[in-house]
């Protein structure tokens, strides 16, 4: 197998190659928010200011298969879900909101793919899942979550990353 995560950049990919990237953990399926005392409701932001931290919860969307890790509407996701965001390599800049375990993030900072990652494991997921790095058995649906209590569904577990 060609390892071209190691010779070309993440610009320089085609789009099967880009695709090829994503581990498929679905961490960035989990619903996430910044804590901002200035800020008295929920809005979307295109970046974190100083001071502000960002909290990940195990709330999962609607949309994600939590046992596969996939998205069940994968093609339409960006009209199903307004806030949904598709990483390209134009906003790949702007990946403040990915957990530090994403591979589109690892090899931005220069730090390559996990030994779980399925590119290096057959392209099998089930190297990642015995790690403990994606969200399958971890999460609760956002319809069936309190959204009123946000803030009782924080995990830090989406923040961990090994190798």
């Amino acid at each position: 197998m060609e390892r071209f995560w190691e010779t070309k950049s993440l610009d320089e990919m085609t789009r099967s190659e880009w695709e090829s990237i994503c581990d498929g953990c679905a961490k960035c399926c989990l619903h996430k928010f910044i804590d901002d005392d200035a800020v008295n409701e929920a809005t979307t932001t295109a970046h974190v200011q100083a001071g502000e931290v960002i909290h990940f919860t195990n709330i999962a969307c609607d949309l994600l298969n939590t046992k596969t890790c996939s998205c069940t509407q994968y093609a339409k996701r960006t009209e199903l879900v307004p806030d949904c965001v598709q990483l390209t390599q134009e906003n790949l800049k702007d990946i403040f909101f990915m957990p530090p375990s994403c591979s589109y993030r690892r090899l931005h900072e220069g730090r390559g793919l996990p030994s779980w990652h399925p590119l290096l494991n057959r392209k099998k997921k089930t190297a990642m899942h015995k790690a403990g790095m994606s969200v399958r058995g971890k999460t609760v649906a956002e319809s069936e979550a309190d959204l009123d209590r946000f803030e009782d569904y924080i995990a830090i577990w989406p923040l961990e990353d090994i190798d």
